[in-house]
């Protein structure tokens, strides 16, 4: 089995969830049972360092708002697990990515 991080975009805020909101990604979470590896948590405040070291408040555009990481048996697996995922309903995306294994 691999590693993926589903990266969450847009949707809900994740400061303010609603409680119809939270079951639902308990729910989710119930429903991917034994393949949720670290069901993550929101993100925060955020910057963006440039490759000279500069920082800067933010990230741009289509900025993450959170991250879970699941096990699946490939890159389809992911997706189809990811195609679950409650912040669809309100607009938001998932990026899916392998965490490939170094060493």
């Amino acid at each position: 089995m691999a590693k993926f991080v589903l990266i969450f975009h847009g949707g809900e805020t994740p400061e303010a969830p609603s409680p119809e909101g939270m079951d639902r990604w308990m729910a989710w979470f119930g429903e991917l049972g034994a393949a949720v590896v670290d069901m993550g948590a929101p993100f925060g405040a955020s910057a963006t360092v440039a490759s000279d070291g500069a920082p800067s408040e933010g990230t741009g555009p289509d900025p993450a708002n959170g991250y879970t990481v699941i096990e699946a048996a490939d890159l389809h697996g992911a997706i189809v697990m990811a195609k679950g995922c409650p912040g669809l309903s309100s607009g938001g995306s998932v990026k899916v990515y392998e965490a490939i294994q170094v060493g």
